[in-house]
């Protein structure tokens, strides 16, 4: 019987352990799958938190149900039978600007009514067909794509704002090509994202009518989709459905190489030998584990940067907030000088979070921009959001309910150069047969990635294990 170690019990984890074991027995292969995590508890960063009637996500809050992986993943585990699709005012979002909560455009008639940017600014969008091309063999920036197609002022308002609310990242130093892949294949293959619009509306019309069905061209789309007891059921139901070992506070202290396996993970509790380790750890942890058996790998994965997060969850009676709740919430432009980077409207994107006559918001500080938040108080961390919610919503009330999440490496950052470091990895893996990475750190932040690569990881191993 051959062994494989999943190192790491976050979704990326328990996904790629519970596919392992699946698809072994599948085709036949006996295999022994064992996981271990050093925390207490399973789930990493997916942690859903009940208290006085509030559910709180430690973490991310679902995921889109425009790619199929994750929902694959949930008919498999029979999960999909307690999916929560958000409500319909996930669809309506906002930036706050010049004082007021202006609502994103969805069209080119509300784009032209919306306040959010000046005609100056929505003339140098109208112009974006006639931008330059994109530098040949450059990794470049968010914000130098943006200045380029876009202009300025749809950087500052539109482009900066989402770049913070999904990877707590500053555009200045995320490298386009490996934060959004999709809008560079876009630029490089219709010369332009207006043109690029354009020529896939009308390739989808036709598809329609010969009963196609065609993805959105870019954009996040699809609906955002949890469960009712949280996005944590997740992590919960995967772990529950894992044929192998699951060991629960574990910490694993290092890599070498095995005597009668391939490979000797040490941990705390003692030494595991396997044919094959699967690193579902964030890039400096495994970087950590790396020094000793791999140490050109570790160097290039100490190299990956990672942000930092305060989640700030404020309950409060209904009755008490005269602000329409009815969206999913706000981004901040950074010119704007608020100390969060925006605020989710919880309670009115999914059934459950917030008691009855009760609303749950959930706000956002630091990020790469303002490190130095992670190291607030809570008391003041409780009184700086206070005082931007009296301002961008008029809240006045303090909350009945407050709780304060801190992450001080919450998200990894795909800076320029992050390709040529994953390239560096790959080439480098050749040298350790049976040494696999996954997780978020590398193709891929959100949950559906995650489990993208988790499936990736598994075949991968399979592969190798079947070869071996």
């Amino acid at each position: 019987m051959k062994k494989a170690i999943v190192v790491g019990g976050g979704i990326s984890g328990l996904a790629t352990a519970y596919l392992l074991g699946e698809k072994a027995r599948r085709e036949g292969i006996d295999l022994e799958v064992a996981l271990v995590e050093k925390d207490a508890r399973l789930g990493g960063k997916i942690w859903s938190i009940k208290a006085d009637g509030y559910l709180c996500e430690w973490g991310p809050n679902g995921f889109l149900d425009n790619k199929p992986q994750t929902l694959d993943l949930c008919r498999e585990l029979g999960a999909d039978k307690v999916l929560l699709r958000s409500n319909d005012n996930a669809r309506k979002r906002f930036i706050y600007s010049g004082g007021i909560l202006n609502r994103l455009p969805e069209n080119g008639p509300s784009f032209l009514k919306s306040k959010l940017i000046s005609w100056p600014g929505k003339l140098r969008l109208a112009m974006e067909p006639l931008a330059a091309k994109a530098p040949e063999g450059v990794d470049e920036t968010l914000a130098q794509f943006g200045r380029r197609r876009l202009g300025d002022e749809a950087l500052r308002k539109l482009i900066a704002p989402m770049v913070s609310g999904i990877f707590a990242g500053n555009p200045e130093t995320m490298s386009l090509k490996s934060c959004f892949p999709r809008i560079a294949e876009l630029e490089s293959e219709y010369g332009g994202l207006i043109m690029a619009m354009m020529k896939l509306a009308k390739k989808k019309k036709k598809d329609i009518a010969e009963g196609k069905v065609v993805a959105s061209a870019a954009g996040p789309g699809g609906v955002l989709t949890s469960f009712r007891d949280g996005i944590q059921s997740l992590t919960d139901i995967t772990a529950g459905k894992i044929s192998g070992t699951l060991t629960t506070g574990s910490v694993a202290v290092g890599l070498r190489k095995g005597d009668s396996a391939p490979w000797r993970l040490s941990t705390e509790a003692g030494d595991i030998e396997a044919d094959a380790v699967i690193f579902a750890t964030p890039a400096y942890a495994t970087a950590e584990l790396l020094t000793g058996a791999a140490g050109d790998m570790s160097a290039v994965l100490r190299e990956i940067p990672y942000s930092s997060m305060t989640v700030v969850c404020f309950g409060y009676e209904r009755d008490r907030i005269a602000h329409d709740l009815n969206g999913f919430g706000y981004l901040i432009p950074k010119e704007e000088g608020k100390n969060i980077l925006g605020t989710l409207w919880d309670s009115s994107i999914f059934e459950n979070r917030a008691p009855a006559g009760k609303v749950l918001l959930r706000s956002m500080m630091g990020g790469a921009c303002f490190p130095e938040y992670i190291s607030l108080s809570d008391e003041e961390v409780t009184r700086r959001v206070r005082e931007d919610l009296k301002t961008i919503m008029g809240i006045k009330e303090a909350p009945e309910f407050v709780r304060i999440f801190r992450h001080e490496k919450a998200i990894p950052q795909y800076t320029v150069g992050h390709a040529k470091r994953l390239d560096a990895l790959a080439e480098r893996a050749q040298a350790y047969p049976g040494l696999f990475l996954t997780g978020n750190s590398y193709r891929g932040i959100g949950l559906n990635d995650c489990v993208a690569a988790a499936i990736r990881a598994a075949n991968e191993t399979l592969a190798y294990l079947g070869g071996c």
